[in-house]
């Protein structure tokens, strides 16, 4: 049965954001809701002092507090582990935003005018007509993308392979080439943000490696930060309360 996920390598994020750009174009989200997000780290203390860019999106989980949570069963998982959101059965009661521990998912606003007194042409005939007021949003892996045997937008978009995406079910698949080539020659081995919070996350990461040893993970204060909720969990203006 195929597994999709994405991994992302750490170190070649640029934090140049067209990740979030391409994945706002491609599902219309408003203004202040991102489905992609990229968290831009500084830690420690001067002058030691690092920088990571951290991207962050729905990690579709095998087991999904937002999928246990919903009152109304509208979150579901499809047999390839894509967990979508159907919005004809969700009554916008929150239950989802409140489970999940990396804050990425939403309830959408009730659609206004964003910037200008009227709607532009793209606002009134692309984004509003795919907006439900009040039910529940999130990243979807761009499952109808998938479904056509395309990658996600933001995968396609992202200008440093930073990001793979595959079936880690199928060794041939370009995620599971990915990361046994690292294992093979860094030895680097995908981590999961908060895996305390035993979600089991599809969605994974690679980290940096250490200056003074090439083959050994570099566990960095960025990194050990990257899994607590108080980095992971940054709110969004378009979330609820």
């Amino acid at each position: 049965m195929p597994r999709l996920s994405m991994l992302i390598d750490l170190t070649r994020c640029i934090g140049c954001d067209a990740c979030t750009l391409a994945c706002k174009q491609e599902n219309g989200t408003p203004f202040d809701t991102f489905f992609a997000r990229v968290l831009n780290v500084e830690v420690g203390t001067y002058p030691d002092v690092k920088r990571l860019y951290i991207p962050v999106l729905c990690n579709h989980c095998d087991d999904a507090p937002c999928l246990k949570s919903c009152p109304n069963k509208a979150i579901i998982r499809r047999p390839d582990g894509i967990v979508l959101v159907d919005q004809d059965r969700c009554r916008g009661t929150g239950a989802c935003v409140s489970a999940c521990p990396y804050g990425n998912i939403i309830l959408n606003r009730e659609p206004d005018s964003w910037y200008l007194d009227e709607d532009e042409p793209y606002e009134k005939d692309f984004v509003k007509a795919r907006l439900k007021p009040n039910v529940a949003r999130k990243c979807t892996y761009c499952a109808h993308r998938v479904d056509q045997g395309l990658k996600p937008a933001c995968v396609v978009a992202c200008p440093t392979t930073a990001r793979i995406f595959g079936d880690l079910e199928d060794e041939a698949s370009d995620i599971s080439q990915y990361v046994a080539q690292e294992r093979e020659t860094t030895q680097r081995k995908p981590f999961h943000l908060l895996e305390e919070a035993g979600t089991k996350p599809a969605g994974c990461y690679l980290g940096p490696m250490s200056k003074q040893d090439p083959h050994t993970l570099h566990q960095t204060d960025a990194i050990g930060d990257a899994k607590t909720a108080e980095m992971a969990r940054v709110p969004q203006q378009g979330a609820k309360k």
